[in-house]
Formats: structure tokens, C-alpha cells, sequence
């Protein structure tokens, strides 16, 4: 089968046997897959990755049980072994033994086929497209920051890099009513988030701690410096990023100000799901280049671009 995999640097392959699925699996056909932030930093070394990549995938079911054959579904990237505290708590995004699609010791979706546990697979309704059915897991991802955090309508929350992600969350916050700016800094993120009814701002225009809550999307020390500067005493900021290196940071003001810094990762998929089948979040508009897996390099370069948005690899 055809796949991406990572092996010291990236390659495509041709010649890669398609896996097996035990009782617990469920072979799945690739239909589309999406390259993230994630996917590159592992390019450049972030968690020693070797393996097929991606976990941004929408599929078909090929083999496993019966009810399961044919639907179309997606995948929750957490393996979790469903026996440690955190499982048993129903936290299994936190499993102390997980593995991670893609990411750490599972081969991800950018092939042909691959496997995935039964429990962490989720149907999509049938008025989802495939392309917008690829948005789920990072849909979720900024939906988590609502599960983190209490937003009120009143609240204002700035959100620090308009890229994938800080769009999906730019728009899952304008959802509960909240004051929500987005920090731009190309004219075509203001051109996006005025088309959603979503104010924006450049640095320049925005005061120093002037927020009481600030979702840093960035992934880099300049933006978690710049949300640190527009964070209130006392007020939020919440991680929406990985970053391939260890950042620096002014961890002084973090306790003088009494800053609240709080780390945000993986979502609710249901939640994301009905979110597109009721048309309330806009994720198409975000692809903005497609490629057929045997142009999976080129793809990647393209996503690597700065200020692309997302990219897709059709099966």
C-alpha cells in the first residue's frame, strides 16, 4: 500500500503491507487525511516518531465487526489501556500507557489502510462532507478549551495565532456570546474572521493586560510572551499548542501576576461532530490545497509554508 512515513526524515512509500487488525482493531480504507502543526514538528523531530504519520483522517470501515463494515467514520488518537487511573476515571486521553495515532508508537492514517481501536472510532453523519469530516479531531481539540475553562458571554477571550487551530477555536469561542478578537497578523486572517462575524486586532492595537483570558495557538515562545503580555493579574491563559522545542518564559510574572496557565489537548468528538452536522462551525473554507498521496512530500512542503492553512492528502 502507499503510505508517508517518517523514518529519520519523510518518504513516500509504495510497497508497505497493508496491517492486520486483531479482535479489539478494525482494518480502515483511508478516504482523505489532513496535515496538522503536530505533523511537522514530528518532521523536525518532536517525540522521536518513526512510523507512518497522521491522524486527521476520515475512513471506511473494511474489516471488523459486522455493524461496523462500510460506515464511514473517524478516530480518536488516544490507544488507552483502559486499566490505569485516568482510564478508570474516563480520562482516557491521559492514559498513563497510551499510545498516540501518528504521534507516539502507533502508525497514523496517512496510507491507505490502517488500524484503530473499535472504541475509538465515531460514525459521521451522512451531511458531513469528507473534507470537513477530516476537521474532527482538531474541532475537538478547541472544543476542549471549553471544557477547561468556564467561558461566560460577558468574558472577553483574545485568541493568540489565527492559524488551523486558533480559527476552529476563534469559532467554537464566538459561540457562548463572548467577546472574542482574534490576533492577527496577514490580511487574510482578518478577511477569515470577518466573513464569521469575528473581530480581530493587531498587536499594536490591543493594551497590555487587557484580557481576562488568552488561548495561545501559536506553539511559540514569541506567542506565549505576547499572550503573557495581554493576560489580566489573576486572569488565563490557556495551551493550545505543542512546540518542538522547550520554550522560554517569563515564569516571574506567571506568579507575580498570579496567571493562571492551563494546558488543553485532546476533545470531544461527538460534540465536534454534531457541531459540523448542524452547520455552526466553518471548516472547509480553512482547506486550502489538496494533493494525491504520491505528492505526500510536496504536500508537506506546502503545509510548512508560513500562514498556510490546511492541507489535504486524497486517497
Amino acid at each position: 500500500m502507499r503510505a508517508l512515513q517518517l523514518n529519520g526524515s519523510l518518504e513516500y512509500r509504495n510497497d508497505v503491507s497493508i496491517p492486520e487488525a486483531d479482535q479489539e482493531q478494525a482494518l480502515l480504507k483511508v478516504i482523505r487525511a489532513g496535515i496538522c502543526n503536530t505533523d511537522l514538528e514530528l518532521v523536525q523531530g518532536y517525540m522521536n516518531f518513526s512510523g507512518i504519520l497522521g491522524h486527521e483522517f476520515v475512513a471506511e470501515v473494511e474489516d471488523g465487526p459486522p455493524e461496523w463494515i462500510g460506515k464511514r467514520v473517524v478516530g480518536e488518537i488516544n490507544v488507552a489501556d483502559g486499566e490505569c487511573e485516568f482510564c478508570l476515571q474516563g480520562i482516557t486521553s491521559q492514559c498513563s500507557n497510551r499510545l498516540t495515532l501518528g504521534i507516539d508508537r502507533h502508525d497514523g492514517a496517512f496510507s491507505d489502510y490502517m488500524v484503530l481501536q473499535q472504541q475509538n472510532l465515531h460514525v459521521v453523519p451522512d451531511n458531513v462532507a469528507d473534507d470537513a469530516a477530516v476537521f474532527v479531531e482538531p474541532l475537538a481539540a478547541a472544543l476542549q478549551v471549553l471544557e477547561a475553562v468556564h467561558v461566560l458571554p460577558r468574558d472577553r477571550v483574545i485568541v493568540v495565532g489565527i492559524g488551523k487551530l486558533g480559527a476552529l477555536v476563534a469559532q467554537v469561542l464566538r459561540l457562548t456570546g463572548a467577546d472574542v478578537i482574534g490576533l492577527i497578523r496577514r490580511e487574510k486572517q482578518a478577511r477569515r474572521l470577518e466573513k464569521w462575524g469575528i473581530a480581530h486586532a493587531a498587536r499594536e492595537d490591543l493594551q497590555d493586560r487587557s484580557a481576562p483570558m488568552v488561548v495561545d495557538c501559536t506553539g511559540t515562545s514569541d506567542g506565549f510572551a505576547t499572550s503573557l503580555d495581554l493576560v489580566k493579574p489573576r486572569g488565563t491563559i490557556v495551551l493550545k499548542s505543542t512546540y518542538t522545542g522547550i520554550p522560554q518564559a517569563d515564569l516571574t510574572r506567571i506568579a507575580v501576576d498570579e496567571v493562571r496557565v492551563i494546558g488543553s489537548r485532546c476533545g470531544p468528538f461527538d460534540s465536534a461532530l454534531r457541531l459540523l452536522s448542524a452547520g455552526l462551525v466553518d471548516v472547509e473554507s480553512l482547506v486550502e490545497a489538496r494533493y494525491p498521496i504520491e505528492q505526500g512530500i510536496e504536500a508537506f512542503e506546502h503545509a510548512a509554508r508560513k500562514g498556510a492553512y490546511k492541507v489535504l492528502l486524497d486517497f
